[in-house]
């Protein structure tokens, strides 16, 4: 499901970056916006797009972990002290 949804928002994110990639190509054929302008604009864009990709990666992080410790699992963390006590026994 969560697979599913990261697909779904890359999908749409791709749709999106499509749209303008083309409403700024008719904006530079028309002489309303050089291609400069257009380049500068596509990659402010880039940059906040991967900035929040950064954070929802980290929302869906600590969600996760948030996740396994009402679950009761047992972490990688977990598992490592307890694999130490053992071997220093």
């Amino acid at each position: 499901m969560l697979k599913d949804l990261i697909t779904l928002g890359v999908g749409g994110a791709l749709l999106a970056k499509e749209r303008v990639e083309e409403e700024l190509k008719e904006l530079i054929e028309k002489g309303r916006m050089s291609k400069e302008e257009a380049e500068k604009l596509i990659e402010k864009a880039k940059t906040k797009g991967e900035e929040q990709e950064q954070a929802l990666k980290e929302e869906i992080k600590q969600a996760l972990k948030e996740v396994l410790e009402e679950m009761g699992l047992a972490t990688k963390e977990d598992l490592e002290k307890l694999r130490d006590g053992l071997q220093s026994k």
